[in-house]
């Protein structure tokens, strides 16, 4: 099995996808260890190392061929551009040492293809420059004794492989190997299309959730038979699933969402709701898919997140089945943690197509 390291893992979700498609994760690194709980309990075979990557890096944690992919980047506030062009430049910044020690690892393990997902805006950060610096690094040929990496990127839509949300992330891949990008998409669409001709199949909100029951007290229940192949494709063998508890709002919310229809938000509440985000007391709308599902999906001012039929927000099995997450994928920790991790992860389902992706480019070099 091809060997990957997961770095930035959170609790798993490109991690997952790449397990799916047959890879086998042999380290992960997380550095919220309430975060990293999650990852071990669904990834009992990958060894995780909870700890800063600083750490992992200056003690020579990681060694040369000890993984043919590394997938996983730098949380987007992990770069600075300030001071960038005085004295050593980008990578010797101390804000940038996220990045810096990414680097790091990639250059000790040398993988033949490294994949960096992040927020869509990394590529007109500080005009671009940042994005430049990054792809810059990784094509000099003095960083890597004159055999560096060819950087190529795309903008990924969730909604455009099967996923019920309008989630866009830049996808960075840095390759040994040479091959097009635009091509080697559109070849593994037709190659996963002839094995699931339903795979990339528009998927609205409600097709997500439907068949899942009322939510529960401790969050486990068992699902009713998949009734699409959405929900086919994430179903467990067992019929069971965790984390559906609903949030308990106080009477004011309950109030507020009882005014909310479908597609509407705040701005049709008789009372002034001072708010940053403008889908806030925001209903999905079942027949469409979600907006990005963020770490907030579980507070009605966080954004378009109340549920379509009922007045609460979504649970967190719901915020995971809008982020393509399988049935058996267990959230552990704090309420504000589990939302943490449905929120930031990369969806299982897209992480799949870049697994099935990689695998043919690897096969075909």
């Amino acid at each position: 099995m091809i060997r990957v390291i997961d770095l930035f893992a959170g609790c798993g979700g490109f991690s997952c996808g790449f397990e799916k498609a047959g890879y086998n994760i042999i380290s992960a690194v997380e550095f919220d260890k309430s975060i990293a709980k999650s990852y071990e309990v669904n990834h009992p075979k990958t060894k995780m190392i909870a700890d800063d990557i600083k750490n992992v890096d200056n003690n020579n944690i990681f060694k040369k061929d000890d993984a043919t992919i590394i997938i996983g980047g730098p949380p987007c506030q992990g770069f600075s551009m300030a001071g960038a062009r005085i004295r050593k430049g980008f990578i010797d910044d101390p804000r940038n040492y996220l990045f810096k020690h990414y680097f790091n690892v990639v250059k000790i393990v040398r993988p033949k293809i490294f994949i960096i997902e992040n927020v869509k805006g990394i590529l007109t950060m500080k005009n671009g420059q940042v994005f430049n610096e990054i792809k810059k690094i990784f094509e000099d040929p003095e960083n890597f004794e004159g055999k560096p990496y060819k950087i190529q990127y795309k903008v990924m839509k969730a909604r455009e492989f099967g996923i019920p949300q309008n989630r866009e992330r830049t996808i960075i891949i840095g390759s040994m190997i040479d091959f097009n990008l635009d091509e080697e998409i559109s070849k593994t669409k037709e190659c996963i299309k002839e094995k699931d001709k339903h795979f990339f199949d528009n998927v609205t909100v409600w097709q997500a959730i439907s068949n899942l029951p009322k939510p529960t007290e401790d969050g486990n229940i068992n699902t009713k038979k998949p009734e699409n192949n959405y929900q086919k494709f994430l179903s467990s063998n067992s019929g069971k699933t965790y984390n559906h508890i609903m949030t308990k709002h106080n009477s004011v919310a309950v109030r507020r969402m009882e005014k909310v229809g479908i597609n509407e938000n705040f701005t049709v509440l008789d009372e002034e709701i001072k708010t940053v985000h403008s889908g806030s007391y925001g209903r999905l709308d079942p027949d469409n898919i979600a907006p990005t599902i963020t770490t907030r999906f579980d507070t009605p001012s966080g954004g378009r997140f109340i549920h379509p039929f009922e007045n609460r927000t979504i649970t967190p099995r719901e915020a995971a089945r809008i982020q393509s997450f399988p049935d058996d994928f267990e959230f552990v920790g704090t309420k504000s943690s589990i939302c943490k991790q449905i929120g930031n992860a990369v969806p299982p389902k897209l992480s799949y197509f870049l697994g099935t992706m990689i695998r043919r480019i690897l096969e075909n070099d």
